[in-house]
């Protein structure tokens, strides 16, 4: 699957729940499931690939899943799995910790470790991002102490949420959904850093990590903002100036560096758009933050070597009369 969404009601009646029960094992991880619905099982699911992550997005009616010590063994993709439920109710119990969760939820669990999972309403939906373990730079006991519990979807939990529900209402290019899938793992990790940091579960150098995190998380989300500034984003994390600097000290960069490659990365994306050809140079580089065309232009050629307009032209793209640059 890969943006397209799959209905039960699209195979007879009687093969549906079996249909879906191997969707599932193939898709993400081996479970048993058992539902009331067995002889007319309606549900549908969709998933993306988001450069170094995917997610799907899953509708179901009335379900009850067991992921066992055996199923573990056969087969573990070695996964957190960062759920946001969008309609509904569901519970989970994962590491003796037991909880229900509504829309507007998140919730974290382990593909490696046994869980139970309950949805509990008909025509609940849920998203998953699926993070490998490898992406994610925060110690595994303190992500185990946040598995199965509701966490808020506030912070950067919110922009992680609203990012997970557009991933169900839009289409993505191949350019936009690499670097969706980059911005999806620094909100998810500057989301469950902060709620491992506010709960004491992480050592002084991981905690550096995960503001770190959270500072190119509130870039990325800010990106358009021409105000952006090293002083806006420390104010946002509630620290010091000289503190931000410090934390990109170990990015070889400064922050000005890393918000300028950024725009000039989105600006080079957008200028091999056939969509947007018709839109002025001067107005892509505006819209990615820079405060005037001759900025841009300047600092497009330090970059790449030539000027964004003849980029654009060996890139080539060309005018679509139904293209509007707000709906990029």
């Amino acid at each position: 699957m890969d943006g397209i969404e799959l209905r039960t009601t699209d195979v007879p009646k009687g093969e549906r729940f079996a249909w879906w029960h191997e969707l599932v094992t193939r898709d993400l991880a081996p479970t048993h499931q058992v539902t009331e619905h067995r002889g007319d099982f309606r549900a549908s699911a969709a998933a993306w690939r988001l450069g170094p992550v995917t997610a799907s997005a899953f509708s179901c009616p009335t379900l009850r899943s067991v992921r066992t010590p055996e199923l573990i063994r056969r087969s573990d993709p070695e996964l957190w799995e960062l759920g946001y439920v969008v309609a509904g109710s569901m519970s989970m119990d994962q590491d003796r910790n037991w909880t229900q969760v509504h829309a507007g939820d998140l919730l974290l669990y382990d593909t490696s470790r046994p869980l139970t999972s309950h949805v509990l309403t008909d025509r609940s939906r849920v998203v998953i991002l699926h993070l490998p373990k490898s992406t994610v730079p925060l110690p595994a006991q303190a992500l185990r102490r946040l598995l199965s519990r509701r966490l808020p979807a506030d912070g950067a939990g919110a922009l992680l949420a609203g990012l997970l529900r557009q991933l169900t209402e839009a289409r993505w290019s191949a350019l936009e959904a690499e670097h969706l899938g980059s911005a999806a793992v620094q909100l998810a990790c500057a989301f469950l850093g902060g709620m491992a940091d506010r709960e004491g579960l992480l050592a002084s150098e991981t905690r550096q990590t995960v503001l770190l995190h959270e500072a190119k998380a509130f870039i990325r989300a800010n990106l358009t903002e021409p105000h952006l500034s090293p002083q806006t984003i420390a104010d946002a994390q509630c620290i010091s100036v000289s503190y931000l600097h410090h934390l990109f000290r170990e990015e070889k960069r400064s922050v000005s560096a890393f918000i300028r490659e950024l725009r000039l990365d989105r600006c080079r994306t957008d200028l091999a758009r056939v969509g947007l050809a018709k839109h002025p140079v001067g107005a892509i580089g505006t819209r990615w933050g820079f405060a005037d065309a001759t900025t841009f232009s300047r600092a497009f050629k330090t970059a790449y070597g030539l000027p964004p307009g003849e980029y654009r032209r060996l890139a080539g793209a060309r005018p679509s009369p139904d293209d509007r640059l707000q709906d990029a």
